[in-house]
């Protein structure tokens, strides 16, 4: 099958997906364009810093476009490509847009709350932090996988009889390693330029674009040559300061930057692929099992992770995002819209995969970063574009995919800590919980715990992302549907992707627990890789079942009970 009617059958569903879903559940729970917001009614020009739509929108789509709609969709090809061509058009859609969406609007609706402060409000005390350990536990795995993925994306060695030398790729590496590094000084200095002449409109683009020509003329010019370890060392040093500085000074403007990159690559994808128009060379599908991979059901929805749903996206949704808002008419945009471009990506990703793969159907040899990478990077030295140009272009892309989560995750499990032991009047609070409380102590103990996962490698923390990430997504909806319900509105249309992803997560994370019990069982497990794994799975499943009862229970109270819970905590339906 022809890979540009691919592409323009998923634009068309999403695009409809946005208009009549999309905007229908908008007009279901009520949009105040002038009800003021937390970004405004809270301004404290560090976390709560009122800003217009679409910069928000490129904060939101920069830090959710992770690395899974490009691995996930690849990975889970496997099974074939039109399965999971279904799953991402209808899971963003119905699922996944849904829960960005919803979490954003629960959180505007209070005082731009995260979730775990939202789940006390509305579930209790208990939940709360029941939900905020789950959420901590799940930011170090994010973290780990996507710090030792680009620390690999980086990496000038290789390894040959045993000593380190300088692989073919080191040149291109290196270029984009210190693009990344030119990225954070740029988006520093455009942050200052921004705040301080107040620039918008084509002004504003004008700067961007300028700071982020900048950076990869330079970084091209100058590539930085270093090990494996060094970009860790480095990759964590940033994501420090991405955790504690201003969002204006460092995330917003790096965010706004990148989009520019990541619109050049959805660009050069979809155009390469309208010109080139290859076949869909891998098969529609093989098969309910795959004999490296297991059975459809759960893998597949697991695998494919953030191109159709992502629990870790309402995370940014409830933490970042909904203290930008400055106006409510931009929530679907930036909830349900962001998502719906995601899924876009998770298609592109896929069709550049086929049309990678041999005649036969064989898969391209490679990561599923390095065949999206050298495929785009083809079509756009079609165009005439210098193909070491487009490679570091194109690097740089993959790993900004991952860097952008990184930097979100990575302030989203600070502020996961510090909930988890602050109290209601932190002046008044012990001096232990003002230490544990405190910013830069909560963000060192969190990256500690990341850069330990980190010695798992990526590849071994990947299933158990997905699986987690997903079981997030459940819990959120879960909570979505207790806010829903006790503030009158719809919340029927979330019961069946809640009752899906219960399903997959829960079977999905049960399948992953007894294989690594027969990898002990057969002495091929370690305790820092198995080991720590069969831990983390262990805790996720006990969290998500008390999570789920807790709310569950909230959510079939007693309508009488309910209405003298809202009352005393002063919620008004359709608040």
């Amino acid at each position: 099958m022809n890979t540009l009617v691919i592409v323009m059958i998923a634009a068309v569903c999403l695009l409809a997906g946005y208009t009549l879903y999309g905007r229908w559940l908008a007009e279901k729970w009520g949009i105040d364009p002038k009800a003021k917001t937390p970004a405004c009614a809270l301004e404290d020009g560090q976390d709560y810093v009122p800003t217009d739509g679409w910069t928000v929108f490129a904060h939101q789509f920069s830090s959710i476009a992770g690395a899974g709609p490009v691995t996930g969709a690849i990975q889970a090809a496997a099974f074939g490509w039109l399965p999971v061509l279904l799953w991402v058009i209808l899971g963003g859609i119905f699922f996944g847009a849904v829960t960005d969406f919803g979490a954003l609007y629960d959180s505007v609706k209070n005082e731009g709350k995260s979730m775990g402060l939202l789940i006390e409000r509305y579930i209790g005390k208990t939940g709360r932090k029941l939900f905020l350990l789950f959420c901590w536990l799940f930011t170090l795995i994010v973290i780990a996988a996507f710090a030792d993925m680009v620390a690999g994306t980086f990496n000038a060695y290789t390894m040959a009889d045993g000593a380190a030398v300088l692989s073919p790729a080191a040149q291109t590496n290196g270029a984009a390693g210190s693009i990344s590094l030119l990225f954070i000084v740029f988006a520093m200095i455009f942050g200052v330029i921004q705040k301080k002449l107040q620039l918008k409109g084509w002004k504003k683009t004008v700067a961007g674009l300028a700071c982020t020509a900048a950076a990869l003329g330079i970084g091209m010019a100058f590539p930085l040559a270093a090990g494996k370890d060094t970009w860790s060392y480095l990759t964590f040093a940033y994501i420090f300061m991405a955790a504690v500085l201003p969002m204006w000074l460092l995330m917003q403007p790096r965010d706004y930057m990148t989009t520019f990159m990541f619109a050049g690559m959805i660009i050069g994808a979809a155009a390469g692929l309208a010109v080139a128009h290859p076949s869909m060379n891998l098969p529609a599908y093989t098969g309910f099992k795959n004999a490296s991979m297991g059975d459809m059901f759960p893998i597949l929805f697991v695998t494919v992770a953030c191109g159709a749903v992502s629990g870790f996206h309402s995370l940014v949704s409830s933490g970042t995002s909904s203290k930008t808002i400055s106006n409510e008419k931009d929530m679907l945009k930036v909830g349900y819209g962001a998502m719906v471009l995601e899924s876009l990506l998770a298609v592109l990703a896929l069709c550049v995969a086929g049309a990678a793969a041999g005649a036969d159907g064989t898969p391209a040899v490679g990561t599923p970063f390095q065949i999206f990478s050298a495929g785009v990077a083809g079509f756009l030295e079609m165009f005439g574009i210098p193909m070491y140009a487009a490679q570091c272009f194109m690097t740089m892309c993959v790993s900004a995919l991952a860097l952008t989560s990184l930097d979100s995750v990575a302030r989203i499990g600070r502020m996961s800590f510090q909930e988890l032991f602050s109290t209601d009047d932190m002046e008044q609070a012990e001096h232990w919980r003002q230490v544990v409380c405190n910013k830069y102590f909560a963000t060192m103990i969190t990256l500690a715990c990341g850069f330990i996962l980190t010695k798992i490698g990526y590849s071994n923390i990947w299933p158990l992302f997905g699986s987690a990430n997903q079981l997030l997504s459940a819990l959120v909806l879960i909570t979505l549907c207790v806010f829903l319900k006790v503030t009158g509105r719809e919340n029927r249309t979330l019961f069946p992707p809640l009752i899906i992803m219960l399903c997959v997560t829960f079977t999905a994370l049960i399948e992953r627990s007894i294989a690594l019990v027969h990898a002990f069982g057969a002495g091929s497990a370690v305790f820092m890789v198995e080991g720590l794994q069969l831990i983390i799975a262990a805790l996720l499943m006990v969290l998500g079942v008390i999570i789920v009862y807790t709310s569950g229970r909230e959510l079939f109270r007693k309508k009488e009970v309910r209405e003298k819970s809202v009352g005393k905590t002063g919620i008004q339906a359709g608040a």
